[in-house]
C-alpha cells in the first residue's frame, strides 16, 4: 500500500506492507527513533506522538490511519529541541533513564496545546497514562507546572 501523510511539517509518501504500524516506520524505515517501543499494547506511553495534534499510541496504530493526516514525533516538537516543555525537563533534571521522556513530553504538549493553564488535577489526570519506570512522577509535575506558569 502507498501511504501519504505530514510528517513533522513534511510531505512523506511512502510504500508499506499491509498491516504495518506507525511506531515502526517511524523508527525502522524513517529513522526517527525519538519515539520509543514500550509494551505495544498501548499501556504505557513511550510511543506516544500527535495525530492531528492528539496524543495516540503508536505502537497501536496502524500504518493506514494516518493516511493524509498529520503526524509529529518528538523530533517535530520543536526546530531547535527548545520547546518550553523540553527546557523546563532539563531545567527540572526530569529524567533518569530517558525512556519515557519523549512519551511524556508529547503527552504535555497535547494537554497545553488544548489547555495552556490546566491545574494541577487536570495535569495528573492528563498524564496518568504515561508510565515511568523510574518514578519521577514528581518531576514531571513540576516541568509541566513550570512551563504553565512561564506561558
Amino acid at each position: 500500500m502507498t501511504i501519504s501523510f505530514t510528517l513533522n511539517g513534511q510531505q512523506v509518501t511512502l510504500t508499506a506492507e499491509e498491516g504495518s504500524n506507525l511506531l515502526w516506520t517511524l523508527r525502522e524505515r524513517l529513522k526517527l527513533t525519538g519515539t520509543k517501543y514500550g509494551c505495544g499494547v498501548a499501556l504505557c506511553g513511550a510511543c506516544t506522538v500527535h495525530l492531528d495534534g492528539q496524543p495516540i499510541r503508536s505502537c497501536v496504530t496502524p500504518l493506514s490511519v494516518v493516511e493524509g493526516k498529520s503526524v509529529t514525533t518528538i523530533e517535530g516538537l520543536s526546530d531547535k529541541r527548545d520547546h518550553p516543555l523540553q527546557k523546563a525537563w532539563i531545567e527540572e533534571q526530569v529524567p533518569q533513564c530517558g525512556y519515557c521522556q519523549s512519551g511524556q513530553i508529547m503527552q504535555a504538549a497535547a494537554l497545553l496545546q488544548n489547555n495552556p493553564n490546566p491545574t494541577r488535577e487536570e495535569i495528573i489526570q492528563h498524564m496518568n497514562s504515561v508510565l515511568c519506570r523510574c518514578g519521577t512522577y514528581l518531576r514531571i509535575l513540576k516541568a509541566i507546572e513550570k512551563t504553565v506558569q512561564k506561558a
